[in-house]
């Protein structure tokens, strides 16, 4: 299992998330998401598993600009170019991917 949290560090669901591979002793890394963000290749792959919608965070100044953007592909322009707009924490286990905190979905990748 090769683990990826990307996340923010006042998150509570973050902590939550990083609190739950730690109490079962996963391995996993973790990436500051408005500090790094996240490449082109990771976020199509994480769009690909949970969709769109899933993506984008429910609060944030931005958030209302995404709603009305024309399609997918500005979305995610939009997302690469502002990863605040990212709904935390998004975990990665290879292809597989979840946003937000999401421990009956992590149970069945042990």
């Amino acid at each position: 299992m090769n683990i990826q949290i990307f996340g923010k560090s006042k998150c509570f669901d973050t902590k939550k998330a990083e609190r739950y591979f730690k109490d079962r002793r996963i391995k996993y890394q973790y990436v500051d998401l408005p500090r790094y963000g996240m490449s082109r290749r990771e976020l199509e792959n994480v769009k690909a598993a949970v969709g769109m919608d899933a993506l984008i965070a429910e609060a944030g100044e931005d958030v209302p600009l995404l709603q009305y953007l024309a399609n997918d592909t500005a979305r995610l322009e939009k997302l690469l170019d502002d990863p605040r707009l990212i709904r935390t924490p998004v975990v990665r286990n290879g292809r597989q991917a979840t946003v937000g905190y999401q421990p009956e979905v992590w149970k069945t990748w042990e």
